[in-house]
Order: C-alpha cells, then structure tokens, then sequence
C-alpha cells in the first residue's frame, strides 16, 4: 500500500461558534471532556499515524493554543498570517508529505462509532488504496438538503494522493475546488460510506449535540469537578463548580454554576460566559 501521513486541520476560526472560540480555538473546544483535535489524533494513531514523521496539524486562529496543546506529538505548521484554507493548508505541508499519500481530517468533525475503535472505524478510507484515487468518507445527504456528492456528504476524512498535494497552492483554496471537484470530473473519486454518527461542531446547537452523543444518554463528569448540584445528560468539566442544576449542558473546564442557577441545553465556559441553545 501507498505509504500515508496524516494531516488534522485545526487552523480554522470558528466564526459560528462565536462566543466560545474567542477564549479557544474550534479545535481545542472538548466534547466529552476531549478537546476536539485530540479525538482527531486518536483516531489516526488508531491507523498507526503518530508523531511528527507520521502525523502534522496546521494552526492559525489562536495559534499559540493549539502549538502548546499538540507539543511534540505531531509535526506544526503555522499559518502566521491567518488561516489560508483547507487546501492552502495541506499545500504548506507539501514539503513534509514529501510524496507521500495524505489521509487529511477536519479537526471540528464529531465521529463515533458505538461498532468499531477510533481508526478502526475508518479504516476502510485505506484499505486497497493504490494512491491514485480521491477518497472521501460520506454518508448520505439529510433530506432537504442538496450539494454535496452524487446524493452523499463528506464526513470529516479524505484520502489525497501525491499526484495531487504537489500541484496544491500554499495561497487561500478548498479541497473542494483543488482536489474533490477536480478528482470528481475525471471519475476518480471513490466515496466511502462512514456506518457511525457525524456532527460538524461549528454551530453552538451542534456542538451541544456532539456533546450530548458522547454522553450516550448519560452524564459525563471529571473527577476533579466539584458538584453539589444536580447534573443531568450532561457533561462537566475539569475543575468546574457545580452547586446549581444543569440538565443537558456543557459545563466547560474551570467554569462555575452557582446554587440560584438552573440551565438547560447551554454551554457554559469559564467568566460565566454562556451560551443558550
């Protein structure tokens, strides 16, 4: 098989998200008390894709958060004059691919498969790939909706093949209209059914549901919380302080819900911002 690297693209802003992505990148906000780019490096290294020969993550908004986070874990490309895209973002790793394949993944894709370990669960983006064609994982359009690709939609992974990352700009493009449309117009994009759940977290309501599928009807607590309260189908996080009730929340690492409060489908961070679905 095509020797592969791995590619997790955390650069982006996170306008729709907004208030929250002013104190963290999209990348870095937890689901399930998991920062979101450490779901993406677990499911690569689920592939055998780990550390910085085998895996790189980009970074611009808040770029500083996100090169602390990942540490020595992944090879870092910063983007220092702000995000330049997805494709302009693989296109400045052109370099450290170096001829290789890349299985690049959105670091704000929720994907969980109650079947199948992170990795495992994509595997099938791999299998027999002789680093020729596109491969995207999908799953079919929602009804109502249109776009997407032969009735399906991308679900946060695509595999590149060399003889397209070479030619890729280092300016401000989308995968969409270097690689997928192209690869789509010469009949060799292959689209791979995902059997689990997805939800793109860049809405607030999203990413409250991501949340609440980690929970799996549940609630998801960090042992270094404090709770006097009464917590339901929700999850809180490190260090958090939780006297009042909250029913199918966020409660964000270090943020407080005092004894008069009671909050339901909210996310609530640390500064008492907060932010009602």
């Amino acid at each position: 098989m095509t020797t592969v690297a791995g590619v997790v693209l955390a650069a982006g802003e996170g306008q729709r998200l907004r208030p929250l992505t002013e104190l963290l990148p999209k990348a870095l906000c937890p689901v399930g008390n998991v920062a979101l780019l450490d779901r993406a490096l677990a499911r690569l290294a689920g592939l055998g894709l780990a550390g910085p020969d085998s895996v790189a993550v980009n970074a611009a908004y808040l770029a500083d958060q996100v090169v602390r986070h990942v540490g020595d874990r992944a090879h870092l490309s910063v983007e220092p004059d702000g995000p330049v895209g997805t494709s302009g973002g693989v296109g400045r790793l052109k370099s450290w691919i170096d001829g290789r394949g890349a299985l690049v993944g959105n670091a704000d894709a929720y994907l969980a498969d109650p079947a199948r370990e992170p990795g495992k669960d994509i595997a099938a983006l791999l299998d027999g790939w002789d680093g020729e064609t596109v491969r995207m994982l999908t799953k079919p359009t929602l009804p109502g909706t249109t776009g997407g690709f032969s009735g399906r939609r991308f679900t946060g992974f695509s595999l590149l093949p060399w003889r397209y990352i070479r030619d890729l700009s280092t300016e401000q493009s989308d995968l969409v209209r270097t690689v997928w449309r192209p690869a789509e117009a010469e009949g060799t994009l292959e689209l791979v059914n995902y059997e689990g759940v997805y939800i793109d977290t860049g809405t607030p309501a999203d990413y409250l549901l991501a949340n609440l599928q980690a929970t799996q009807g549940d609630s998801l607590v960090d042992h270094t919380a404090e709770v006097t309260g009464t917590v339901t189908n929700s999850v809180v996080g490190a260090r958090a302080h939780v006297a009042g009730n909250v029913t199918r929340c966020v409660i964000w690492p270090g943020a407080r819900v005092d004894a008069t409060e009671s909050l339901t489908s909210t996310v609530r961070a640390p500064g008492d911002l907060t932010v009602h679905v």
